[in-house]
């Protein structure tokens, strides 16, 4: 998969299916949700199919684009998705019928069951024929306190899920981003990370749920982000997103390269060295001033203004 030799990976996957299928080791209960195997090969055309979102929030972002594909071939589409991305999810094609995941089974008919990250291997999608036309999420006419704005936006999240520290960055790393003129810095970071925002990037826009999230960030001129859900939701909205990455990156950021198949508005900025953020920084700096240099004058519609729909940091979030 790191290497793009997709066809090669599901022959391997094949191999699998035929061992837990002989084994009888289809979705272990004892193991945990996103480590659970649950498709059992059975096909899926013409038939009912519920799709199960058991890895994090980004990776249903980034794979519910196959559910639209799966719509071309299935009778009907159900989607198990994680409660905070439903309302998000209601704006994606190819969805018959959404249910919030919680602990248990579902109650509702269906005839086949398959993990979201299984998707591509049943519906044998390769680089060539992966989805990637942004935005896949369709947001219509939803704005985010449109406002007159005299500098270009740009978004920045620097703390990952507390699952892999390797993704996240010491703010204290970014003081020089916050001393570049010309931009107009919006603090997407959420949680306790953002008692550590750091000065210079100023005030925080109010965003109570991840839809509100992906209409200001579609306001951005640029996102920056770590490897976490902003950078996948950036990047299925079409906003030009710089993503930092680690030198050992996820597989599906693939080898020597600073572009995704599957985002097309991304740039990847990866660690030459496990740890060290430092050059990173410093490339995204320079990246950052030439960038500044040929940006487009901010637009009036659907831009955040220099103060409305923003508060401090720490101060309690409001609905739009």
């Amino acid at each position: 998969m790191r290497r793009g030799e997709w066809e090669a990976a599901w022959r391997l996957s094949d191999e699998e299916l035929r061992r837990r299928r002989s084994g009888s080791q289809i979705a272990n209960p004892c193991e945990p949700r996103h480590l659970q195997a649950i498709w059992n090969g059975r096909p899926l055309a013409g038939k009912r199919v519920l799709v199960r979102c058991y890895h994090g929030l980004g990776d249903t972002v980034q794979f519910i684009r196959f559910v639209a594909l799966l719509r071309q071939i299935a009778s009907n589409t159900l989607v198990w998705a994680q409660p905070q991305l439903i309302p998000l999810l209601r704006t994606a094609a190819g969805i018959d019928v959404l249910l919030p995941l919680h602990d248990g089974e579902p109650a509702v008919d269906r005839d086949v069951d398959i993990e979201i990250m299984e998707l591509p291997y049943a519906l044998r999608v390769t680089l060539e024929t992966l989805p990637r036309d942004v935005p896949y999420f369709n947001l219509g006419s939803r704005s985010f306190h449109p406002g007159v704005r005299a500098r270009p936006a740009v978004g920045i999240v620097w703390q990952s899920g507390d699952w892999d520290a390797r993704r996240s960055i010491a703010p204290s790393l970014l003081k020089e981003m916050t001393e570049l003129d010309g931009i107009q810095w919006q603090v997407l970071q959420r949680g306790p990370a953002l008692a550590s925002c750091p000065a210079g990037f100023g005030r925080v826009p109010r965003i109570s749920s991840i839809l509100d999230e992906a209409v200001c960030m579609r306001s951005l001129d640029l996102l920056i982000s770590v490897d976490t859900l902003s950078a996948h939701l950036g990047g299925a909205l079409g906003v030009p997103t710089w993503m930092l990455i680690p030198a050992d990156a996820d597989w599906r950021w693939m080898e020597n390269r600073d572009d995704t198949p599957w985002y097309p508005t991304m740039r990847l900025f990866r660690q030459d060295e496990p740890g060290h953020w430092r050059p990173v920084i410093e490339r995204v700096v320079d990246a950052l001033q030439k960038w500044r240099q040929s940006a487009p004058n901010p637009s009036v519609a659907g831009r955040l203004s220099a103060s409305a729909g923003l508060h401090a940091p720490g101060q309690a979030s409001t609905p739009l």
